[in-house]
């Protein structure tokens, strides 16, 4: 699923930090990025847009008066540097309200609602969306299918995610990554390692040896019964 989306704003800098966050996720696409309200409506009335990012203090018209102007109101994300305006925007039934400076964390998780809001609206999961996880790696946001991974090792604050052909370190916990792996393709090995389980070679002892990397991973005492039993097996 892909969501096209509109920038209003009058300040250069806003509009280029928005540009270059949208062109880091994969389901968004930039129709037009504007610096008039006016140039925003003839281009809203010309293309379908699924998502309006729009200030709210700008020249003759603001982002809030635009809104009530629309028939057709996309969802809309309110970026802008005064606060004093989230209750009147989320009156207007705004899917979320950022106030400037703000990261590229927080604008993707604003963006993301607007992603399952739309998969709802269509009553229909994204079979795309089953099949991967975002993982953030410096200034860049990788789509990683969940066939590509071989495994996933916890280094501290931060985990490794290792694929067929590269690997990518990112600050997250293996907790959060977890949750958002298929539990019908995924087990943990060992505190530290979660497998792919069609990644899995064989098993020897309390070591688990994976297709396509070289690396043994240890296994945990405490989760051997729990993988044999996965499989049918006991651990004799």
């Amino acid at each position: 699923m892909t969501l096209k989306c509109l920038i209003i704003d009058d300040e250069p800098l806003a509009r280029e930090t928005l540009e270059e966050y949208i062109s880091k996720i994969p389901f968004l696409e930039l129709a037009g990025s504007c610096k008039h309200v006016f140039e925003a409506i003839e281009l809203l009335q010309r293309e379908q847009i699924d998502v309006l990012f729009s200030d709210i203090h700008m020249p003759e018209v603001n982002g809030i008066e635009l809104i009530k102007m629309l028939q057709y109101r996309p969802y809309v994300i309110f970026i802008t540097a005064y606060a004093n305006y989230a209750v009147e925007g989320f009156e207007l039934d705004a899917v979320d309200y950022i106030v400037k400076p703000f990261s590229f964390e927080r604008f993707f998780k604003a963006v993301n609602k607007c992603l399952t809001m739309s998969q709802q609206k269509n009553n229909k999961p994204s079979t795309d969306q089953s099949k991967y996880l975002f993982v953030k790696d410096g200034h860049k946001l990788h789509r990683v299918l969940f066939d590509e991974i071989c495994y996933i090792e916890a280094m501290k604050d931060y985990i490794k995610v290792v694929l067929k052909d590269r690997s990518i370190i990112t600050h997250l916990t293996m907790k959060r990554v977890e949750d958002q792996l298929p539990e019908s393709q995924f087990i943990r090995i060992q505190k530290s390692y979660i497998i792919n389980i069609n990644s899995l070679k064989f098993i020897s002892g309390n070591m688990a040896e994976l297709h396509d990397v070289s690396d043994k991973l240890p296994i945990g005492k405490q989760y051997k019964d729990l993988i044999f039993e996965r499989f049918g097996l006991k651990n004799d």
